[in-house]
Protein backbone atom coordinates (compact mmCIF):
# COMPACT_ATOMS: atom_id res chain seq x y z
CA UNK A 1 0.00 0.00 0.00
CA UNK A 2 1.21 3.21 -0.95
CA UNK A 3 2.36 5.85 2.09
CA UNK A 4 0.17 8.74 2.28
CA UNK A 5 -0.40 11.85 4.63
CA UNK A 6 -3.16 13.55 5.05
CA UNK A 7 -4.88 16.97 6.59
CA UNK A 8 -8.75 17.13 6.95
CA UNK A 9 -10.77 20.68 7.38
CA UNK A 10 -14.07 21.38 8.59
CA UNK A 11 -15.87 24.58 7.46
CA UNK A 12 -18.62 26.03 8.73
CA UNK A 13 -21.59 26.82 6.26
CA UNK A 14 -24.17 29.71 6.60
CA UNK A 15 -22.71 30.20 9.82
CA UNK A 16 -24.81 26.94 11.08
CA UNK A 17 -21.58 24.65 11.62
CA UNK A 18 -18.14 25.37 14.13
CA UNK A 19 -15.28 24.39 12.58
CA UNK A 20 -13.97 22.11 15.04
CA UNK A 21 -17.53 20.21 14.92
CA UNK A 22 -16.77 16.34 13.76
CA UNK A 23 -18.91 15.10 10.66
CA UNK A 24 -22.46 14.17 11.54
CA UNK A 25 -24.75 11.77 9.58
CA UNK A 26 -28.18 12.58 11.58
CA UNK A 27 -31.02 14.06 9.90
CA UNK A 28 -30.00 17.40 10.91
CA UNK A 29 -26.54 17.47 8.65
CA UNK A 30 -27.86 15.30 5.43
CA UNK A 31 -25.55 14.79 2.85
CA UNK A 32 -26.13 17.33 -0.17
CA UNK A 33 -22.91 16.78 -2.22
CA UNK A 34 -20.36 14.77 -2.29
CA UNK A 35 -17.29 14.54 -4.75
CA UNK A 36 -13.59 12.96 -4.97
CA UNK A 37 -10.91 14.81 -7.08
CA UNK A 38 -8.00 14.07 -7.92
CA UNK A 39 -5.13 16.73 -8.94
CA UNK A 40 -1.23 17.03 -9.33
CA UNK A 41 1.08 19.81 -8.21
CA UNK A 42 4.84 19.56 -7.81
CA UNK A 43 4.72 16.73 -9.77
CA UNK A 44 3.21 15.06 -6.53
CA UNK A 45 -0.42 13.10 -6.62
CA UNK A 46 -3.20 14.58 -4.15
CA UNK A 47 -6.88 13.32 -3.83
CA UNK A 48 -9.71 15.82 -2.60
CA UNK A 49 -12.46 14.44 -0.93
CA UNK A 50 -15.25 16.96 -0.62
CA UNK A 51 -18.69 16.29 1.63
CA UNK A 52 -21.44 19.15 2.00
CA UNK A 53 -23.77 18.63 4.33
CA UNK A 54 -26.61 21.21 5.32
CA UNK A 55 -24.44 22.33 8.63
CA UNK A 56 -21.07 21.80 7.69
CA UNK A 57 -18.55 21.34 4.66
CA UNK A 58 -15.88 18.43 4.85
CA UNK A 59 -12.84 18.20 3.39
CA UNK A 60 -9.83 16.13 2.78
CA UNK A 61 -6.53 16.18 1.45
CA UNK A 62 -4.57 13.36 0.95
CA UNK A 63 -0.66 13.11 -0.78
CA UNK A 64 -0.20 10.15 -2.82
CA UNK A 65 3.85 9.03 -2.86
CA UNK A 66 3.32 5.98 -5.79
CA UNK A 67 2.94 6.60 -9.15
CA UNK A 68 -0.93 5.38 -9.34
CA UNK A 69 -3.81 7.80 -10.66
CA UNK A 70 -6.89 8.14 -8.28
CA UNK A 71 -9.52 8.20 -10.84
CA UNK A 72 -12.25 11.54 -9.48
CA UNK A 73 -15.88 10.49 -9.67
CA UNK A 74 -18.82 12.99 -8.75
CA UNK A 75 -21.98 12.21 -9.65
CA UNK A 76 -25.30 14.84 -10.39
CA UNK A 77 -27.81 15.99 -7.24
CA UNK A 78 -30.87 14.34 -7.29
CA UNK A 79 -33.51 16.19 -8.87
CA UNK A 80 -36.05 17.92 -6.76
CA UNK A 81 -38.92 19.34 -8.23
CA UNK A 82 -42.21 21.33 -7.02
CA UNK A 83 -44.90 21.92 -9.31
CA UNK A 84 -47.89 23.75 -8.87
CA UNK A 85 -51.03 23.69 -10.61
CA UNK A 86 -54.85 25.49 -10.48
CA UNK A 87 -57.56 22.43 -9.67
CA UNK A 88 -58.27 20.76 -12.71
CA UNK A 89 -55.05 21.55 -14.46
CA UNK A 90 -53.77 18.42 -14.63
CA UNK A 91 -51.21 18.41 -12.43
CA UNK A 92 -52.24 14.71 -10.81
CA UNK A 93 -51.64 13.74 -14.20
CA UNK A 94 -48.36 15.48 -14.97
CA UNK A 95 -46.90 13.88 -11.34
CA UNK A 96 -47.57 10.57 -12.60
CA UNK A 97 -45.54 10.99 -15.95
CA UNK A 98 -42.75 12.50 -14.30
CA UNK A 99 -42.20 9.95 -11.79
CA UNK A 100 -42.58 7.58 -13.74
CA UNK A 101 -40.03 8.71 -15.81
CA UNK A 102 -37.86 10.11 -13.54
CA UNK A 103 -38.01 7.60 -10.54
CA UNK A 104 -38.87 10.80 -7.98
CA UNK A 105 -40.51 10.11 -4.62
CA UNK A 106 -44.01 11.68 -5.51
CA UNK A 107 -44.80 13.99 -2.01
CA UNK A 108 -48.18 15.54 -1.77
CA UNK A 109 -49.26 17.21 1.13
CA UNK A 110 -52.51 15.85 1.28
CA UNK A 111 -51.97 13.03 1.25
CA UNK A 112 -49.59 13.38 4.13
CA UNK A 113 -52.10 14.99 6.12
CA UNK A 114 -54.11 11.78 5.71
CA UNK A 115 -51.53 9.03 6.34
CA UNK A 116 -50.58 11.44 9.37
CA UNK A 117 -54.15 11.06 10.73
CA UNK A 118 -54.52 7.34 9.99
CA UNK A 119 -51.30 6.06 11.97
CA UNK A 120 -51.98 8.12 14.95
CA UNK A 121 -48.89 9.98 15.07
CA UNK A 122 -48.43 13.18 17.32
CA UNK A 123 -48.61 15.39 14.27
CA UNK A 124 -51.67 13.44 13.09
CA UNK A 125 -53.45 13.85 16.31
CA UNK A 126 -53.24 17.48 16.54
CA UNK A 127 -53.79 17.86 13.12
CA UNK A 128 -57.04 15.92 13.42
CA UNK A 129 -58.12 17.82 16.61
CA UNK A 130 -58.29 21.19 13.88
CA UNK A 131 -59.97 19.34 11.04
CA UNK A 132 -62.77 17.89 13.55
CA UNK A 133 -63.59 21.86 14.69
CA UNK A 134 -63.66 22.44 11.08
CA UNK A 135 -60.43 24.61 11.58
CA UNK A 136 -57.73 24.49 8.46
CA UNK A 137 -54.50 22.66 10.36
CA UNK A 138 -51.87 25.29 11.10
CA UNK A 139 -49.13 25.81 8.77
CA UNK A 140 -46.07 24.88 10.85
CA UNK A 141 -48.14 21.13 11.30
CA UNK A 142 -48.18 20.63 7.57
CA UNK A 143 -44.84 22.29 7.51
CA UNK A 144 -43.20 19.27 10.17
CA UNK A 145 -44.96 17.18 8.10
CA UNK A 146 -43.56 17.90 4.66
CA UNK A 147 -39.87 18.34 6.17
CA UNK A 148 -39.82 15.20 7.77
CA UNK A 149 -41.37 13.44 4.60
CA UNK A 150 -38.43 15.02 2.45
CA UNK A 151 -35.43 13.73 4.95
CA UNK A 152 -36.57 10.09 4.59
CA UNK A 153 -34.38 7.86 2.92
CA UNK A 154 -35.98 7.13 -0.34
CA UNK A 155 -36.43 10.81 -0.91
CA UNK A 156 -32.89 11.59 -0.40
CA UNK A 157 -31.30 8.39 -2.63
CA UNK A 158 -33.79 9.21 -5.53
CA UNK A 159 -34.53 12.92 -5.54
CA UNK A 160 -38.47 14.65 -4.74
CA UNK A 161 -41.11 15.89 -7.06
CA UNK A 162 -43.49 17.87 -4.10
CA UNK A 163 -46.93 18.38 -5.23
CA UNK A 164 -49.28 21.47 -4.90
CA UNK A 165 -47.10 22.70 -1.73
CA UNK A 166 -45.80 24.99 -0.62
CA UNK A 167 -48.80 27.12 -1.24
CA UNK A 168 -47.70 30.37 0.63
CA UNK A 169 -44.97 32.78 0.84
CA UNK A 170 -44.62 31.51 4.49
CA UNK A 171 -44.50 27.73 3.79
CA UNK A 172 -42.14 28.85 1.28
CA UNK A 173 -39.84 30.48 3.79
CA UNK A 174 -40.21 27.91 5.96
CA UNK A 175 -38.85 25.16 3.78
CA UNK A 176 -36.40 27.52 3.00
CA UNK A 177 -35.37 27.68 6.65
CA UNK A 178 -34.84 23.66 6.78
CA UNK A 179 -32.45 23.65 3.93
CA UNK A 180 -34.68 22.49 1.36
CA UNK A 181 -34.53 24.78 -2.08
CA UNK A 182 -35.88 23.12 -5.23
CA UNK A 183 -34.11 22.93 -8.30
CA UNK A 184 -37.07 23.96 -10.60
CA UNK A 185 -40.87 25.15 -9.83
CA UNK A 186 -43.00 24.11 -12.21
CA UNK A 187 -46.30 26.24 -12.82
CA UNK A 188 -49.04 24.85 -14.90
CA UNK A 189 -51.15 27.55 -16.80
CA UNK A 190 -54.46 26.50 -17.85
CA UNK A 191 -57.26 28.99 -19.20
CA UNK A 192 -59.45 29.85 -16.35
CA UNK A 193 -62.90 28.91 -19.07
CA UNK A 194 -60.71 25.56 -19.52
CA UNK A 195 -60.41 24.59 -15.80
CA UNK A 196 -63.90 26.11 -15.34
CA UNK A 197 -65.25 23.55 -17.93
CA UNK A 198 -63.24 20.47 -16.41
CA UNK A 199 -64.38 21.16 -12.53
CA UNK A 200 -68.28 21.34 -13.44
CA UNK A 201 -68.34 18.55 -15.84
CA UNK A 202 -66.38 16.37 -13.20
CA UNK A 203 -68.55 13.69 -11.90
CA UNK A 204 -68.00 10.33 -9.22
CA UNK A 205 -69.61 7.02 -9.55
CA UNK A 206 -69.84 6.06 -5.72
CA UNK A 207 -69.53 2.43 -6.13
CA UNK A 208 -65.98 2.29 -7.65
CA UNK A 209 -64.54 5.90 -6.67
CA UNK A 210 -63.63 6.20 -10.47
CA UNK A 211 -63.93 10.25 -11.35
CA UNK A 212 -65.62 10.89 -14.80
CA UNK A 213 -66.24 13.92 -17.11
CA UNK A 214 -69.18 14.15 -18.75
CA UNK A 215 -67.65 15.85 -21.84
CA UNK A 216 -63.94 14.35 -21.59
CA UNK A 217 -64.03 11.02 -20.06
CA UNK A 218 -68.23 9.58 -19.79
CA UNK A 219 -69.43 6.72 -18.26
CA UNK A 220 -68.89 3.44 -19.97
CA UNK A 221 -72.79 2.68 -19.67
CA UNK A 222 -75.92 4.29 -18.89
CA UNK A 223 -76.12 2.10 -15.16
CA UNK A 224 -72.82 3.83 -13.93
CA UNK A 225 -74.22 7.20 -15.33
CA UNK A 226 -77.47 7.15 -13.77
CA UNK A 227 -75.62 6.67 -10.17
CA UNK A 228 -72.98 9.34 -10.78
CA UNK A 229 -72.64 12.35 -8.29
CA UNK A 230 -71.14 15.89 -8.05
CA UNK A 231 -68.73 17.08 -5.48
CA UNK A 232 -70.72 19.64 -3.67
CA UNK A 233 -68.09 22.74 -4.12
CA UNK A 234 -67.39 21.16 -8.26
CA UNK A 235 -70.04 24.46 -9.33
CA UNK A 236 -68.92 27.23 -11.46
CA UNK A 237 -69.52 29.81 -8.68
CA UNK A 238 -67.45 27.71 -5.97
CA UNK A 239 -64.36 26.99 -8.37
CA UNK A 240 -64.24 30.20 -9.38
CA UNK A 241 -63.65 31.69 -5.49
CA UNK A 242 -61.26 28.61 -5.21
CA UNK A 243 -59.44 29.58 -8.02
CA UNK A 244 -58.89 33.12 -7.25
CA UNK A 245 -57.15 31.53 -4.01
CA UNK A 246 -54.69 29.53 -5.92
CA UNK A 247 -53.65 32.73 -8.05
CA UNK A 248 -53.15 34.53 -5.25
CA UNK A 249 -51.08 32.24 -3.28
CA UNK A 250 -48.73 31.14 -6.65
CA UNK A 251 -48.03 34.48 -6.91
CA UNK A 252 -46.87 34.73 -3.42
CA UNK A 253 -44.88 31.82 -3.97
CA UNK A 254 -43.43 32.71 -7.19
CA UNK A 255 -41.57 35.70 -5.94
CA UNK A 256 -39.56 33.07 -3.89
CA UNK A 257 -38.69 30.76 -6.91
CA UNK A 258 -38.76 33.38 -9.52
CA UNK A 259 -35.41 32.97 -10.99
CA UNK A 260 -36.39 28.84 -10.92
CA UNK A 261 -39.49 28.82 -12.19
CA UNK A 262 -40.87 27.01 -15.56
CA UNK A 263 -44.44 28.14 -17.05
CA UNK A 264 -45.76 25.69 -18.36
CA UNK A 265 -48.50 25.34 -21.04
CA UNK A 266 -51.54 23.23 -19.64
CA UNK A 267 -54.23 24.07 -22.11
CA UNK A 268 -52.91 21.40 -24.63
CA UNK A 269 -53.06 17.46 -24.60
CA UNK A 270 -51.35 15.84 -21.80
CA UNK A 271 -48.68 14.54 -23.93
CA UNK A 272 -47.61 17.95 -24.74
CA UNK A 273 -47.99 19.41 -21.94
CA UNK A 274 -45.21 16.55 -20.55
CA UNK A 275 -43.04 17.16 -23.52
CA UNK A 276 -42.52 20.80 -22.35
CA UNK A 277 -42.12 19.97 -18.73
CA UNK A 278 -39.95 16.52 -20.05
CA UNK A 279 -37.44 19.07 -22.24
CA UNK A 280 -36.85 21.27 -19.27
CA UNK A 281 -35.98 18.65 -16.46
CA UNK A 282 -33.84 16.72 -19.12
CA UNK A 283 -31.86 19.74 -19.66
CA UNK A 284 -31.56 20.43 -15.63
CA UNK A 285 -30.00 16.51 -15.38
CA UNK A 286 -27.59 16.98 -18.00
CA UNK A 287 -26.69 20.69 -16.79
CA UNK A 288 -26.00 18.98 -13.74
CA UNK A 289 -23.83 16.14 -14.93
CA UNK A 290 -21.73 18.75 -17.06
CA UNK A 291 -21.44 20.58 -13.68
CA UNK A 292 -20.57 17.24 -11.62
CA UNK A 293 -17.95 16.67 -14.31
CA UNK A 294 -16.05 20.28 -14.35
CA UNK A 295 -16.01 19.89 -10.84
CA UNK A 296 -14.19 16.11 -10.50
CA UNK A 297 -12.12 17.02 -13.84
Amino acid sequence: MAATSSCSLNLGVKGKGKPEQPFSSSKSSQLLFSSNMSLVYNNTKYCLSLHSHQTLLSACLTKTKNSAFVVASAKPEHLKIMISGAPASGKGTQCELITKKYGLVHIAAGDLLRAEIASGSENGKRAKEYMEKGQLVPNEIVVMMVKDRLLQPDSQENGWLLDGYPRSLSQATALKEFGFQPDLFIVLEVNEEILVERVVGRRLDPVTGKIYHLKYSPPETEEIAARLTQRFDDTEEKVKLRLQTHHQNVEAVLSMYEDITLKVNGNVPKEDVFAQIDDALTKLFEDQKLASGSLAA
